[in-house]
């Protein structure tokens, strides 16, 4: 099985809003409100991005001609107010199609994120993941990621869930 990695096009509208809503569905289950998880839909989701898709930094993992996998990256987002340090990236976001985690998908797409965030000169580089979420925490750590010690709550259809910050120094 081959990777490949690009920037995101509107062509590439539909199949990203079905990789982030299957994923989300399937990595957030017994974390976000059932409820929540069971109420997104691609459709609806294609619908409230299309008006800005895609953004700079929003990129795609295609197999076989396919999207399976959504990255979106670039600065560090001020509305966190808490970089360490000036110039720092962000990974917001890393989606693979869940028939496609586990098989190398999700490595290649953040190897290729970070190549972005190189190439912008953007480090250390930060993420935040639910700290619910174990089987993301180790995808991050083998990558190299380590929490930093920052936590903040995350408010979703009335729950708060705890998150934690990572940190790649690139």
């Amino acid at each position: 099985m081959r990777v490949s990695c690009r920037p995101a096009t509107a062509a590439d509208l539909d199949a990203v809003a079905e990789v982030r809503v299957r994923s989300w569905q399937a990595a957030y289950r017994g974390i976000v409100p059932q409820a929540y998880l069971d109420a997104l839909s691609p459709a609806a989701e294609a619908d409230r991005r299309r008006p800005r898709f895609p953004r700079p930094g929003e990129h795609v993992a295609e197999v076989d001609g396919r999207v399976v996998g959504w990255a979106a990256v670039g600065p560090y987002r001020e509305e966190h107010g808490d970089a360490p340090a000036p110039g720092c990236g962000e990974v917001g976001a890393i989606y693979v199609l869940p028939e496609r985690q586990g098989r190398g998908v999700g490595r290649e797409l953040l190897v290729y994120a970070l190549g972005e965030l190189r190439r912008q000169e953007l480090a250390p580089v930060l993420l935040w993941v639910l700290t619910a979420n174990a089987p993301a925490r180790r995808f991050y750590e083998r990558a190299g990621f380590r929490p930093d010690g920052v936590t903040h709550d995350y408010e979703i259809a009335g729950a708060t869930l705890p998150e934690v910050r990572y940190r790649h120094e690139g």
